[in-house]
């Protein structure tokens, strides 16, 4: 498995990861206070529920940071210089969300009596759109949704105003709602309301299939440079301070994919959260944000008028944040930089402005979209994969305006 997945031909071998660097004891213990506590705080105040999926978000981030497990980086891998390593560990993913929510949805088993609740992403020109932004934002930004929020966890400065430009232009999306509705688009496909379950993931996992043997087949036309592996303990040490081979980290993803959707009864997802937050920010402020539209339908009035934390993305992107810190102490990578060229700060603003619009556009982004959509069976998370690829092509051409560089084929590493 590993060698069908990884393996196929570079310009060289890759060179020896270079040794983690010493334990941040004084980041690690307040991250880890954090993450105690706050699991402790939510489970007393909000349920077992909640904790549980604060606790999901945990592992989520710890998982994200030991593999590097990106999808930035990977989408523009492949579209520079033909390397598909990522987007086969990314098959590798969806291909075990998708059997373990298969078998949940199928048998009808959750936790904590959730309502299993599976719809079909509409499909029109907002999901084009919003995929082809978010494509673009990633590449300006420098990390998708989950990566921002491990990136940030992580000490990254440069993701911080990723983040801040996600929030804004997420709350822009909200308060210019009544633009971007009636916008063509027709209802979406659900396999499994056509050809049951069984066959949902079986042409689910055949679709995989066929990206790993096109992905192999252009790499082995292109010959790219290997991707740069990151530091890395060894032994025992490996499984708390990282690095995680790259398809582990997709396999445990998947799993806890799978499990956020045992316990919550939907997918997980990342975006919605951003939007959240930056209402409840305004409203601390004295603006009226309840009076837009986008807040007074039912569902999104009742998370408004609810804790962030009895909001399940929410939790899971709390959990990610704090998760990803403990992972990045442990191994000696918490770093935290206040000196930003103008010119990334100013990609990272825009592409997380982009980031938001794109998102709530298209209904969900590289998670709630493409793995949500792709492992629920729904037609719509191909389609907003094929278009952010799309959008990150836009991106990889628009980098070097602010000073962002891409892999080369001459390069010695991608």
């Amino acid at each position: 498995m590993k060698t069908f997945l990884l393996s196929s031909p570079t310009s060289g071998a890759p060179p020896r990861p270079e040794p983690e660097g010493p334990v941040e004891v004084p980041s690690l213990v307040v991250a880890a206070v954090l993450a105690v506590g706050a699991s402790i705080y939510v489970g007393t105040q909000y349920g077992t529920k909640f904790a549980v999926l604060l606790v999901l978000g945990l592992g989520l981030g710890i998982a994200l940071f030991h593999s590097r497990f990106g999808f930035t980086s990977a989408w523009r891998q492949f579209i520079a210089v033909g390397n598909g390593t990522g987007l086969r560990a990314h098959s590798l993913l969806l291909g075990t969300a998708a059997t373990l929510i298969a078998l949940i949805a199928a048998s009808e088993f959750t936790l904590f009596d959730a309502q299993i609740q599976l719809n079909a992403g509409s499909i029109g020109l907002p999901l084009f759109v919003g995929a082809v932004l978010f494509g673009i934002g990633m590449q300006l930004g420098g990390a998708c949704a989950s990566g921002t929020l491990f990136a940030v966890g992580a000490g990254q400065a440069t993701i911080v105003l990723t983040l801040g430009g996600f929030i804004a232009g997420s709350v822009f999306y909200t308060w210019a709602y009544p633009v971007f509705t009636g916008w063509p688009e027709v209802p979406g496909v659900l396999l499994s309301d056509h050809i049951g379950w069984f066959g949902s993931w079986a042409v689910t996992i055949g679709a995989l299939l066929l990206i790993v043997l096109l992905t192999r087949a252009v790499q082995a036309r292109r010959t790219p440079p290997p991707v740069a592996p990151p530091p890395t303990a060894h032994g025992v040490a490996r499984i708390v301070r990282g690095s995680w081979p790259l398809l582990t980290g997709a396999v445990v993803l998947g799993v806890l994919a799978a499990a956020v959707f045992l316990v919550s009864g939907g997918i997980w997802g990342v975006t919605f959260a951003f939007a959240l937050w930056g209402a409840k920010l305004l409203q601390l402020a004295g603006v009226d944000v309840q009076s837009w539209e986008f807040w007074q339908q039912a569902k999104n009035a009742q998370a408004l008028d609810a804790s962030i934390f009895t909001n399940s993305t929410s939790l899971t992107n709390i959990g990610i944040i704090v998760g990803a810190a403990v992972a990045a102490s442990a191994a000696g990578a918490w770093t935290f930089r206040a000196e930003i060229p103008w010119k990334t700060a100013l990609a990272a603003v825009l592409g997380g402005i982009l980031m938001g619009i794109g998102a709530r556009l298209a209904g969900g982004c590289n998670i709630g979209a493409y793995l949500g959509g792709i492992s629920t069976g729904s037609l719509h998370g191909w389609l907003w994969g094929a278009a952010a690829l799309g959008g990150t092509w836009i991106g990889v051409k628009l980098r070097p305006l602010f000073g962002l560089g891409n892999p080369k084929p001459s390069d010695s590493v991608c």
